[in-house]
């Protein structure tokens, strides 16, 4: 069976993330999530894989390229113009023969829930039930069956969602060529899915165990810590004397752990780093390749970008750092409200306690500069001394 992967949308909900890579190349414990998703899906066996991509899509090709690497054969497909899912799907047509399986390229699922759907014996695909559906797929199931597919709307008929997982039949090709486009102005597959519910055709569903929707920034969050309790401890830099390391830690090629480190896991550290002295490193806590955290830093269940430097007095906690940023002496991220609740960022209800900021790719910060709960700031803004930085910050901005 081959396998069709959706990684040609930009993620319109992560910017600023998303302004120069697409969603699917989201680093989570130092790997994109369709390096995850490769890897899970590896495990059951499937070793043909067509990635349709689009935006940004030499950053794709470029990490991945013909798939030896994971001892996998992949191909590609170009959507140009990012048309909606059935529109990707049929652009992969002429590659797929008998059935197939067709991911998302942003999911986060498990080997085991995705042989579940490739077991089934007609078009089907992979459910999950959620709190909330805020955003997503919805599904009315009865008898084993679905009877309707709800995408996005306003008021929910169940807390059952699609997981953008499928197993489909080469039927589906003669169903996307009569979808018309949806309100939102893409053809959509679960409209192709509806279409032959409507006109009589059984489709199923298989209920997976685990699976997390990625839509917002702060959705990285959970996924990184969920990825990082899977990882092993291995050291592949250098230690210094007097570093403590707790529970899985994971060092890469070239780094060095200065003296007087506190690292505890579970934790990944990329190649080329600079950490400490006398740093702390709290758990769920990813830095890619590159990065410098230096004395008297405190980082906590954060994702740092490749190229980072977080070199002076810092604490950086429950947020995404982009690539190639430099924060200055002192400069602090909030990340608890002072009267306890929820945290909102843009707007949204991130129904997390805790989340610091989200900072874009080559943001700059001057010394004692202050960054406000559930701060979203674009790419190379510039964030002066002392000054205090909240709410929604456009790209290239200047706060001073």
């Amino acid at each position: 069976m081959k396998a069709i992967i959706l990684a040609a949308g930009e993620g319109v909900r992560m910017r600023p993330l998303t302004y120069t890579r697409p969603k699917v190349m989201l680093p989570l414990a130092n790997k994109p999530i369709l390096e995850h998703l490769l890897i899970q899906a590896k495990k059951t066996g499937i070793t043909d894989y067509i990635f349709v991509v689009g935006y940004h899509d030499e950053q794709v090709r470029d990490y991945f390229d013909d798939g030896e690497q994971w001892k996998v054969n992949i191909k590609y497909c170009t959507q140009r113009k990012q048309s909606g899912t059935a529109d990707a799907v049929k652009m992969a047509e002429g590659l797929v023969d008998g059935n197939f399986l067709l991911v998302n390229g942003d999911a986060i699922v498990t080997s085991q829930d995705i042989r579940k759907i490739m077991g089934a014996e007609y078009t089907s695909l992979g459910v999950i039930e959620v709190e909330d559906v805020r955003d997503l797929g919805v599904v009315e199931l009865s008898e084993g069956k679905i009877v309707h597919i709800y995408e996005k709307t306003a008021e929910s008929p169940s807390h059952v969602v699609n997981a953008g997982v499928y197993l489909f039949t080469p039927d589906i090709f003669g169903a996307i060529s009569r979808t018309p486009k949806s309100p939102r102005g893409e053809y959509e597959i679960t409209d192709s899915l509806q279409l032959m519910i409507d006109e009589g055709r059984d489709i199923g569903y298989q209920e997976i165990s685990y699976w997390l929707n990625l839509s917002y920034p702060w959705d990285l969050l959970p996924a990184n810590e969920y990825l990082l309790k899977g990882i092993e401890s291995r050291t592949l830099g250098e230690i210094e004397g007097n570093v403590v390391m707790k529970g899985q830690v994971s060092i890469g090629k070239n780094t060095i752990v200065r003296s007087g480190s506190y690292i505890v896991g579970p934790v990944v550290i990329g190649q080329n780093c600079d950490i400490g002295p006398n740093c702390y490193i709290r758990p769920y806590t990813s830095i890619g390749d590159g990065c410098h955290i230096g004395s008297a830093v405190e980082v906590k269940n954060s994702i740092i970008m490749r190229g980072s430097k977080i070199p002076h007095h810092n604490y950086v906690g429950d947020s995404i750092i982009g690539e190639e940023c430099n924060f200055g002496a002192g400069t602090k991220i909030a990340n608890l409200r002072l009267d306890k609740k929820d945290v909102r960022a843009a707007g949204i209800d991130t129904r997390r306690r805790k989340l610091g900021a989200i900072i874009g790719d080559r943001v700059e910060t001057g010394i004692n500069a202050c960054i406000d709960v559930g701060s979203i700031i674009g790419n190379n803004t510039h964030i002066g001394p002392g000054a205090i930085a909240s709410g929604v910050i456009s790209p290239d901005s200047r706060l001073l």
